[in-house]
């Protein structure tokens, strides 16, 4: 992915060079188009910029009432036994209950409580 962007910021780089240094064209033309470039390079950046964030946040929410197995076991620290007693404690009413019903440690529950809802 940093390589991508590298190359992206590589290429629009060279891009606003050339662009920049054309000779039949006066200072202030050359000034207009590099100010120009210059927006679209910020703008295209932005774009990859969230793109990344997208792409790092990539965190789907689990209903621990609804949840599948696979769903349960794609959250960080989780295994076949944790997601085992999870299920077998439905339904719940908040997703503390883990804790407060002895399914995960606190730890544990830190770990994913971003990452799970409840539903009712």
């Amino acid at each position: 992915m940093r390589t991508r962007i590298l190359l992206c910021s590589l290429f629009c780089g060279i891009i606003l060079c050339f662009s920049a240094c054309s000779p039949d064209q006066s200072p202030d033309q050359i000034r207009q188009k590099t100010a120009e470039d210059t927006a679209t390079l910020k703008h295209d950046s932005k774009a990859v910029v969230e793109g990344i964030k997208e792409g790092l946040s990539d965190k789907k929410s689990v209903d621990l009432n609804k949840g599948s197995r696979e769903d349960l076991e794609s959250l960080p620290g989780m295994n076949h036994e944790k997601v085992n007693r999870i299920i077998a404690e439905r339904p719940y009413n908040s997703g503390h209950q883990l804790v407060s019903r002895h399914v995960l440690s606190e730890d544990e529950y830190s770990q994913i409580q971003d990452r799970v809802i409840v539903s009712k």
